[in-house]
């Protein structure tokens, strides 16, 4: 977890023997029909973005916002380079300081959209395939379709995010620093991808299953510094720009005590 110490869990899963144990598990995993998805790039023909919903929850009905990607990028720079001056300011440069702040490298809170592919039967993925579960209730589903010459990223592994990082560099140590150092032991510069410079040359940044499963959670080195991907849900899509047009109304999801979510009425179209 990105904003602890690595646990008992962790401890074990880092033995190699352990590793070596379940290493035929996690190959008859990936070679299974089912799985084969999880290195494919975007889905072009359909995305459904999801707005989760908390029990008695009464806002509006947070259909997803089309347009207005720059405006929302621009203000999600400005709002990272201002928290790295208050971070500065109110934090010792010392890792091992009590301090947590933001810790995920996606642009969360920004109010860009992110979409999942459907899966059939189970709607979108990203109901099922989320980091930080907040203890919904329920959701609203709208299906949206990309332009066709729309211009997607595909994050597939971890070079791939080196790279990302390596030619948009954005510095975020004073804001990661703390919580970063404690998961991975790391007390050096911390980059992010700069979303914003991004946007010149991609509409959007895709992640796929296969590169969750080998990118999150690692210190990896970019030059003498290192990043993170963190708090970013397998396959899920961040637009960058308004390439982006909805199809139909939304579709309601709930989720049972046993977390399988299931559509409420009609189908996930």
């Amino acid at each position: 977890m990105y904003w602890q110490e690595p646990d008992d869990v962790d401890a074990v899963l880092a033995d190699d023997a352990v590793s070596a144990s379940l290493a035929p598990v996690a190959a008859a995993v990936t070679a299974a029909p089912a799985s084969r998805w999880w290195a494919s790039p975007v889905d072009r023909n359909r995305q459904v973005y999801v707005h989760f919903l908390l029990a008695g929850d009464r806002q509006a009905d947070g259909r997803p916002a089309l347009r207005g990607a720059a405006t929302r990028l621009a203000s999600w720079r400005a709002n990272t380079a201002s928290e790295e001056l208050v971070a500065a300011a109110e934090r010792p440069a010392d890792p091992s300081a009590g301090y947590s702040g933001r810790w995920w490298s996606a642009p969360n809170m920004s109010g860009l959209v992110v979409t999942t592919r459907p899966l059939s039967g189970l709607g979108a993925v990203r109901l099922w395939l989320v980091e930080d579960n907040l203890g919904w209730s329920g959701a609203r589903c709208w299906s949206a379709v990309p332009r066709p010459a729309a211009r997607v990223y595909e994050i597939r592994g971890p070079g791939d995010w080196e790279s990302l990082v390596t030619r948009y560099p954005l510095d975020v140590t004073r804001s990661r620093r703390h919580d970063w150092w404690r998961a991975t032991g790391w007390a050096g510069r911390w980059l992010i991808p700069d979303f914003a410079g991004v946007a010149a040359d991609y509409d959007a940044v895709h992640l796929t299953v296969g590169g969750y499963l080998t990118t999150a959670g690692r210190a990896l080195a970019v030059g003498d510094d290192r990043t993170m991907l963190a708090g970013w849900d397998p396959d899920a899509t961040y637009w960058l720009a308004d390439v982006l047009a909805g199809v139909g109304g939304p579709v309601r999801w709930k989720i049972s005590p046993d977390d399988r979510w299931s559509a409420v009425s009609g189908t996930d179209a």
